[in-house]
């Protein structure tokens, strides 16, 4: 059981989208990601998706509304909804 600083971790990413596992809690896997632009069109069966936006703005859109993330906010995507996160980059992010 060791301590994660997420500054460090985040910048070890060095690929936008593609995440990086940083623990596990209760079965469920806690990931990192920088984004830029958007990914497809996707959805888990199986599990929920959360997003903790950190830095910068995140528009997750559903098939009925756009969320959108700004620092320090949260959203849950529930199972078996269609999403696609996008965010575009920033001078400072």
């Amino acid at each position: 059981m060791e301590k994660v600083n997420i500054i460090h971790e985040l910048s070890t990413i060095d690929r936008y989208w593609n995440q990086k596992i940083i623990g596990e809690a209760n079965g469920q896997l806690i990931k990192l990601a920088k984004g830029n632009g958007a990914i497809n069109w996707h959805k888990h069966d199986d599990q929920d998706e959360l997003f903790l936006l950190y830095k910068g703005r995140l528009t997750i859109q559903l098939r009925d509304r756009n969320i959108e993330l700004y620092p320090h906010e949260l959203f849950i995507v529930p199972k078996e909804r269609s999403t696609v996160p996008f965010r575009m980059a920033t001078r400072n992010s």
